[in-house]
């Protein structure tokens, strides 16, 4: 090997800011940022062999003083020693004790649903540079990355906070065994080991990619290596991408280490080692894109000097590294990319449609990789229309193109093939006779500093007939992680190499070193560790590594390669290197204990540029545009940028060759048919402040630049992220798996539990599988838990198999937790609302809800039934028609994963304790409230009017005096129907109530809207045992007929068309009884009457069975025992001031017995079903109208009570007692002759049992025949809900109006328009 130094020194062009040595002679300068001119044009020269600047012939002399640019504002000088102070950023706020940071990514949930121009795959060099230059081209760019985002002063030093950011994965195989398959750690730490066989690879994760963990060394490829016939013909000509070297190098700005910084021993080392093997004319100080001076960098992101750490292979905390973080991506975020991190990349398909391409990827955030089969199973996915950029690394690349190729999309059979591992090796020279202080620190004495990881390489590259002879040799340093492992793992491995010749004295020197490092730890200054050399070889090698997909996952394999003569004869270099400084030859772990295996931190292609411009000899063309096969023919805009494409090893650090060929790529990208775009190079960026918002440029450019298209969602979606960052308040999330199956069809229809599970039953026998995988952030966690809808954002994925264009994407979904369900008193709801857009382009809404209810009290099956079974229907979005509905559950296995993804966010670990405080302590209290229901606290009469939705006051009201002179009330509605013939309806309701049943306020439709709308003038009496204060005075349903005779009269004699026309009547339950007494009796005259309606009963009250245990259980009737207790009145509403019988009353009846799905704590539900019976079922009525009882309920008399008790065991209506004359002889119901009567009951009445009406049926036809009578029984309903229901308006006020309209307009009437009326109804429901 020559000595010669001629043509060892870097020809490439790099910028610095201060005057520097390189090599063993000449300086460079290059004037800095100046106010706000930090952008990528900054003016760099070149260096020149003898050390001076090529500046076009104008550079003067270094050797003496000359001019400089003068310093900007922002331009800082390393003022000494690097002190602890600068080693570590805590925090970039103005409050030390507030660790803040900055962040470009954007949360997933902000991803736009709208079509990408450009979606970039990873963000080392090749993906820094496609978003940037993309974005500068004013194109939309979408970046995925699969690593976190971190700053320095975020980055782990200890050894156990390395291990928590430490991936492994491949097949390993040590030595002659067989491998197999590891998996272990986070997929998205910081650091990846591939292991392999032969070669393993050591590769970052992260926004910036492994930029966050090289070496930072900026070189060139040589020519004869660019020359090798590998390559295509177009790279193949000397110097054919310097213009893109130094494009990279206006961005990068790489500079040597300073020679007027402190002196760094292995450096020294390294230079002695140089001239020990004669080579001293190939040292230097190689340009890297460390910053020794501070201020902004190209791009105008704030920068310091080193510290001089030697953490760079773990990740610097100083802010001194110009990883892409730091000028590409923070440029590609000023010029409006958005960059998605925890977003893994799978594979890539052709859009449907044709345009552009579908990016499928497995997001990793809100802990969904605790779902381990459904994180690569249901994946997410981006649209690009016009371009993707695979900058995923060589691994990371060439894994998704063979995935790819698997699932459809055509490409060369080459990919995979020809990777190398740049002939990458790692030796140590241990316990030699220098001080090396090559182990980092994360906070170095200033006065000895470690530096960074490389300053001085031996450039053996030129001089070679063969190019595949070259490498380079680099000093090293080891990060502190590693450290109280590293001398254990040294002087375990086989095969060490002793130095020759050793004195006696010499060995008991090293002796002491040794013991000296291990008691005194890895720092001791005369220690071994502090002594040892780390050497790093980057060679050629024979490009035979082949990477595969074994169980979907990379495999890598280069067998042989630390078996080669080269690698025998470079570890000869080596050991001599080793020897001359007094030292032990240490091979690498894998190299020593694993069978003479090789790992590399460059590995170096799998997507191979083709030599011949055709798919048979590689996958890509020069411009790095995937072939669609062995031809010529490429995929439009699908582009390789990273090492992939690299067709063999380069013999030095691989990372400046990648970015000019990225650089040299998206030029041509932008000028190509599919992007058509200038990229403006010229504008430079501000000063950037990284917590402001993208923008900050030099000069005002068109805002369509940075501002995309966004829809209403996404930006209030936007506004819920910017105020939650504003307010810095705290967050809670989880995430969730639901499977089930969903029927997809026409005429889907019902919203029935019952249709839910007839649907879910039908699509199980048509294989009609769904299943979503959505995560839930609470942005707020105070939201959640405090405000009345308990809201949070949901994104995710939903497949459905019988609705095509799955995956279907899910974002800025509505999910609320435990919201009240207004349409069903002491209900909570867990409700899933989100659009979903298909891989077609198409739109749908999804609703699905949970129901949480008493039924699930002190019963955990039915608790966890409720909780994980969702009823789902799916529509059209715009028009809401019903394509789909059925079922899905959570799965107990789903569910223990679910609770591994509960994480908290917030400023420190106090805010996040409070959140999953907060959070679990709502959840808790939610459930526990429904599942104790029986126990709960009970709801006492409210003071103010809520749900008020329907004022239906009347239009007049009346004062009614009976013959007995009591006086009552009847309200009057004027017809709402000007097109149809006003008829008159009088209802009659029954005890304890008054008009409200049929005017109720608390639904959007009552009785009274109903049949006012539908023509008719509808009147309520208010009879004496109504809600009413005459109530109390021991008047009974028989006395009430006085009162119905009155208004009927009054209602009679009123001018008019129907003046002394016969009345058409609708009656309930004690007013059907009062009513019927009267017509029994004579008192009302039955030709007054042109038809009636009976709600629950007419003349033959019977009791449902706990009534009737009531009324017959005990020695002592039950009026009787309570009037010596409560006195003569039971009143239907209570307070917490109330006698201590009555509260006595009201804790006894939380355990009224009844089924659970009727449990509730409302007081007055409690005492009116303890005085009448359940009237209700209560999934009927709403929230507001239960809540409210109490003002649509007075009471009951204790004379009523009795009569009603004896009427209801007696099965007739009697006149009052004592004799309790029955009222329905032969002679008296003769006087019904002629009347129609229509008779219905609810099928869950728990008031009067069905049989009541059923009895008086009978008896009307067996006495008159069966054409005026009709009886109904109506299912799902119970007693009062039949009037009081949110939806009698559908089911059961249609029914009776029907028989009004037969009697009063006709049997010739068509109903018809009763089924219009009903829509009408339900549309303005929805």
């Amino acid at each position: 090997m020559a000595s010669n130094n001629e043509n060892v020194k870097p020809s490439v062009s790099f910028a610095t800011g201060l005057d520097v040595p390189n090599g063993s002679n000449g300086l460079k300068s290059r004037p800095l940022y100046q106010g706000s001119d930090s952008g990528l044009g900054s003016s760099v020269g070149s260096l020149n062999s003898d050390g001076s600047i090529n500046n076009g012939g104008h550079s003067p002399p270094l050797n003496r003083s000359h001019r400089i640019k003068s310093f900007g504002p922002h331009r800082t000088e390393a003022s000494g020693p690097r002190s602890k102070a600068h080693a570590n950023i805590r925090t970039y706020s103005d409050d030390p004790d507030i660790k803040q940071f900055p962040r470009l990514s954007r949360p997933v949930e902000l991803l736009q649903n709208k079509a990408y121009d450009c979606v970039v795959i990873g963000s080392g060099y090749g993906g820094g540079v496609a978003a940037s230059r993309m974005a500068r081209a004013g194109q939309s760019v979408c970046l995925l990355e699969r690593g976190q985002e971190r700053w320095p002063g975020e980055y782990p030093s200890g050894f156990i906070d390395a291990v928590k950011q430490m991936h492994v994965s491949g097949d390993f195989a040590p030595g002659i065994l067989k491998g197999a398959m590891v998996e272990g750690g986070d997929p998205t730490g910081l650091y990846h080991l591939i292991v392999g066989k032969g070669q393993n690879a050591f590769v970052g994760n992260g926004l910036g990619g492994t930029s966050l963990l090289n070496a930072n060394i900026f070189l060139e490829a040589d020519n004869k290596t660019m020359a090798m016939d590998c390559w295509p013909e177009e790279l193949q000509k000397p110097n054919a991408l310097d213009e893109y070297y130094k494009l990279a190098a206006k961005v990068l700005e790489p500079v040597p280490y300073p020679k007027d910084w402190p002196e760094l021993p292995k450096l020294t080392t390294l230079e002695k080692q140089a001239y020990a093997l004669g080579w001293e004319g190939n040292f230097y100080r190689p340009p890297q894109t460390t910053r020794f001076v501070g201020g902004p960098n190209s791009t105008g992101v704030e920068m310091y000097p080193s510290a001089l750490t030697g953490m760079d292979s773990t990740g610097l905390n100083d802010g001194s590294k110009s990883s892409t973080l730091v000028n590409y991506l923070s440029d590609a975020w000023n010029w409006g990319a958005e960059m998605f991190c925890e977003c893994e990349v799978r594979y890539i398909k052709k859009h449907p449609d044709g345009e552009g391409y579908l990016v499928f990827f497995a997001w990793h955030g809100s802990k969904r990789g605790a779902f381990r089969d459904n994180l690569y199973e249901d994946l997410m996915w981006v649209h690009a229309k016009k371009a993707v950029f695979m900058g995923a690394g060589s691994i990371g690349t060439t894994e998704i193109l063979l995935r790819s190729k698997k699932l459809g999309l055509s490409m060369s059979d080459k990919v995979g093939i020809n990777m190398s591992g740049n002939g990458d090796m790692l030796a140590f020279g241990y316990n030699t006779d220098e001080e090396v202080n090559a182990i980092g620190r994360s906070y170095p004495s200033s006065y000895r500093p470690v530096g960074p990881t490389i300053t001085g390489v031996i450039d053996c590259r030129q001089n070679h007939e063969n190019a595949l002879d070259g490498f380079v040799i680099e000093e090293g340093a080891i990060p502190k992680a590693l450290a109280p492992l590293f001398q254990t793992m040294l002087e375990m491995m086989p095969g060490n190499q002793y130095p020759k010749g050793e004195t006696l004295l010499a060995k008991f020197k090293h002796m002491l070193a040794q013991q000296g490092s291990r008691f005194l730890g890895p720092y001791y200054k005369e220690g071994s560790i502090e002594r040892t050399q780390v050497y790093l070889i980057m060679s050629h090698d024979s490009n035979q590594a082949i990477l595969t997909l074994k169980d979907d996952k990379p495999v890598l394999e280069f067998a042989g390669v630390g078996k080669s003569e080269h690698v025998q004869y470079l570890n000869g270099i080596l050991r001599d290197a080793t020897e001359a400084v007094g030292g032990t030859f240490v091979q690498s772990p894998f190299y020593a204990a694993l069978g003479q295996q090789e790992i590399t931190v460059h590995p170096i292609g799998g997507a191979c540029m083709s030599s011949d411009g055709t798919g048979a000899h590689g996958v890509t063309n020069h411009f790095g545009e995937v072939f669609t096969g062995n031809s010529e023919e490429t995929h439009p805009g699908l582009i390789v940028m990273d090492g992939a494409v690299i067709p063999t090893a380069l013999g030095v650090n691989p990372f400046a060759t990648i970015t000019a060929l990225a650089e040299r790529s998206v030029e041509h990208a932008a000028a190509s048919a599919y992007i058509n775009a200038d990229i403006d190079l010229e504008t430079r960026n501000h000063c950037l402040d990284l917590f402001g918002e993208p923008g900050q440029y030099d000069k005002k450019i068109d805002s369509v630049t940075i501002q995309r298209s966004m829809t209403l969602r996404t930006e209030a979606a936007i506004n819920v992220v910017e105020r939650t960052k504003a307010n810095k308040v705290n967050g809670f999330g989880f995430s969730e798996v639901m499977s089930g199956y969903i029927h997809c069809g026409n005429g889907i229809e019902g919203d029935m539990i019952s249709d839910y599970q007839t649907a879910a039953k039908t699509a199980r026998g048509l294989c009609e599988q769904a299943r979503f995988f959505l995560s839930v952030h609470a942005w707020d966690t105070g939201a959640i838990v405090n405000r009345a809808d308990h809201p949070a954002m949901l994104t995710g994925t939903f497949t459905c198999a019988g609705l095509p264009g799955s995956p279907f994407m899910v974002q800025r979904g509505d999910f609320h937790l435990f919201k009240a369900y207004d349409r069903a008193p002491g209900t909570k709801n867990l409700t899933y609302d989100f659009d979903m857009k298909s891989v077609n382009d198409e739109e749908y809404h999804f609703h699905g809800y949970k129901i949480v209810d008493s039924s699930c009290a002190l019963s955990p099956m039915r608790f966890w039934t409720a909780t994980s079974t969702l009823y789902v229907t799916i529509s059209e979005k715009g028009t809401g028609k019903h394509l789909g509905r059925g079922m899905m559950h959570i799965q107990p296995s789903d569910f223990l994963s679910e609770i591994f993804t509960l994480q908290p966010s917030g400023k420190n670990f106090m805010a996040r304790l409070f959140s999953t405080a907060s959070f679990m302590g709502y959840f808790a209290k939610q459930s526990m409230g429904l599942f104790l229901a029986p126990f709960t606290w009970q709801q006492y009469p409210a003071v103010s009017y809520t749900g008020y939705i329907n004022d239906t006051s009347p239009d007049e009201s009346i004062r009614i005096v009976a013959r007995d002179g009591v006086k009552t009330l009847l309200h009057v509605w004027e017809p709402r129907n000007p097109s149809l013939e006003t008829k008159s309806i009088l209802f009659i309701p029954g005890a304890s109530v008054d008009q409200q049943i049929f005017a109720l306020p608390t639904i959007e439709v009552n009785a009274v809207n109903y049949f006012t709308r539908a023509g008719y003038r509808v009147y309520v009496s208010v009879h004496r045992i109504c809600h009413l204060m005459i109530a109390e005075n021991n008047w009974t349903t028989f006395d009430s007929r006085h009162d119905i005779r009155a208004c009927l009269e009054w209602i009679r004699n009123q001018p008019g068309p129907e003046q002394y026309k016969p009345i058409y009547t609708v009656s309930h339950c004690m007013g059907s009884v009062a009513y019927s007494c009267g017509l029994l009796d004579g008192t009302i005259p039955a030709e007054w009457v042109s038809g009636i309606s009976c709600s629950q009963v007419f003349m033959n009250p019977i009791w449902a069975t706990l009534n009737l245990f009531k009324a017959l259980a005990g020695p002592v009737p039950f009026d009787k025992l309570y009037n010596f207790f409560g006195g003569k009145w039971f009143s239907c509403s209570s307070s917490k001031d109330d006698s201590y019988f009555q509260q006595l009353v009201n804790q006894v009846l939380r355990f009224y017995p009844d089924s659970r799905s009727e449990i509730c704590n409302n007081v007055s539900c409690h005492r009116c079903s303890l005085i009448f019976g359940r009237l209700w079922n209560h999934r009927n009525l709403n929230e507001a109208t239960h809540r409210q009882i109490n003002r649509f309920f007075g009471g009951v008399n204790m004379t009523l009570l009795h009569l009603l008790m004896q009427m209801g065991v007696r099965g007739y209506v009697t006149g009052n007692g004592p004799l309790f004359r029955d009222l329905t002889t032969n002679e008296n119901v003769a006087r019904l002759k002629g009347i129609p009567i229509m008779l219905f009951s609810g099928s869950d009445n728990k008031v009067l049992n069905p049989e009541s009406t059923d009895k008086t049926y009978s008896i009307l036809r067996d006495t008159f025949g069966p054409d005026k009578y009709e009886r109904h029984v109506i299912q799902g309903y119970g007693h009062l809900d039949c009037w009081m229901g949110r939806e009698a308006y559908k089911d059961i006020y249609p029914l009776v109006r029907e028989q009004a309209d037969k009697v009063t307009r006709g049997s010739s009437y068509k109903i018809g328009r009763r089924g219009g009326m009903k829509c009408q109804y339900q549309r303005r429901k929805m």
